[in-house]
């Protein structure tokens, strides 16, 4: 039986850790703050934006939720962005996604300065997680990677398959695994033989958003399965991967909910925290 990979423990030791580091700044003057910006109503969104107050308040940054009606022009929305970027307190800026569909998103995201990305979204922060000389790493994937330290799993010389390449985690995922000298293999839906891929894996990274995708016959004995996905099913909140059959052949496993869901929001606010570090020196 697998073991669980709990990411409710493991993010509040995160979120201790991040408490102190946030006290230490503040004894020096220095105040961390986020400000997170939303566009119209959508109540995903919304659950999301509260939870980023909830951490923020949980480890002592500061937090400005800027909410904004779903009719707002994507010039109004940069003139707001433009605002945040130039307020010296303001350390990191997040605006959530999905957007109306009447602004575009990549001219959003690129008008975010780069030292306040958060999010790691914008061009320069995708270039430099290629190259190893980061700031801020994708909070999902960056979840992920510290799910895995914090569990005694290493990536080094291991074969890992990450199923889904979006570049929010699929891509970047991959490349954190090539960062920790895992062999990285991406699947997606031109993959032929997929279960013949997914079964060499010792380190199994499902983010593709259907319910139920990942079956035990998919899944190496004793591999390292990582559910990313988030799906709705009858009312309830459901990963990619069939949890009680995989459970009974891989060796560790992460659950939906209580498994990526809360590393996501707590790297969140390391990547805060490190902005703030940098804009004091």
């Amino acid at each position: 039986m697998a073991r669980i990979i709990d990411g409710k423990a493991i993010s509040a030791e995160v979120r201790a850790e991040i408490k102190k580091d946030v006290a230490a700044l503040a004894e020096k003057g220095i105040k961390v703050r986020l400000a997170v910006v939303i566009v119209g109503d959508d109540p995903a969104s919304q659950i999301y934006v509260r939870n980023k107050k909830k951490a923020c308040d949980e480890t002592g940054i500061d937090s400005e939720i800027i909410a904004m009606p779903a009719e707002t022009t994507e010039e109004e929305l940069i003139s707001v962005l433009d605002g945040l970027n130039s307020r010296r307190e303001i350390n990191g800026i997040l605006v959530q996604l999905p957007l109306p569909k009447h602004i575009n998103e990549k001219n959003i995201i690129a008008h975010i300065d780069p030292k306040k990305d958060v999010d790691a979204f914008c061009d320069e922060n995708v270039g430099r997680i290629m190259t190893g000389k980061f700031s801020f790493l994708p909070c999902t994937p960056a979840g992920i990677i510290e799910l895995l330290h914090r569990s005694g799993i290493s990536a080094e010389g291991k074969e890992c398959v990450v199923i889904g390449r979006s570049n929010i985690v699929g891509k970047p995922m991959a490349i954190l695994l090539l960062h920790e000298n895992g062999t990285v293999t991406i699947c997606h839906s031109k993959t032929k033989n997929l279960s013949e891929v997914t079964r060499r894996a010792d380190i199994l990274v499902s983010a593709v958003g259907k319910a139920g995708f990942v079956t035990a016959d998919m899944v190496k004995p004793g591999a390292a399965v990582i559910d990313v996905g988030i799906n709705r099913v009858d009312g309830k909140v459901v990963g990619d991967v069939d949890f009680d059959a995989v459970s009974a052949v891989a060796g560790f496993i992460t659950p939906v909910p209580g498994g990526v869901g809360p590393m996501t929001v707590s790297m969140l606010m390391e990547n805060t925290l490190e902005a703030a570090w940098k804009a004091s020196r």
